[in-house]
């Protein structure tokens, strides 16, 4: 269970409403958006940092995404 209370669709900011349902047309889970919603500021930068982070360099992201649930999973994350 989350820790931070994640905001629900009419809480969201338009901008972070349509990051939210982009990614969960996706079918992937969007809880970490929903958390960070709380705070613009650090919802911006999770973008600036995460994505190209995530998509770039040498390792695949799907390798990055193993190697971040494996990681979360070791401190009791479940996410």
């Amino acid at each position: 269970m989350s820790r931070i209370r994640l905001l629900e669709d009419d809480e969201l900011s338009p901008e972070v409403r349509t990051q939210v349902e982009q990614l969960e047309a996706s079918g992937a889970d969007a809880s970490v958006l929903r958390a960070l919603a709380h705070r613009q500021e650090m919802f911006d930068e999770y973008f600036r940092f995460y994505y190209p982070a995530h998509q770039g360099g040498l390792v695949e992201p799907d390798l990055k995404e193993l190697v971040r649930l494996k990681i979360a999973r070791l401190n009791d994350c479940f996410t």
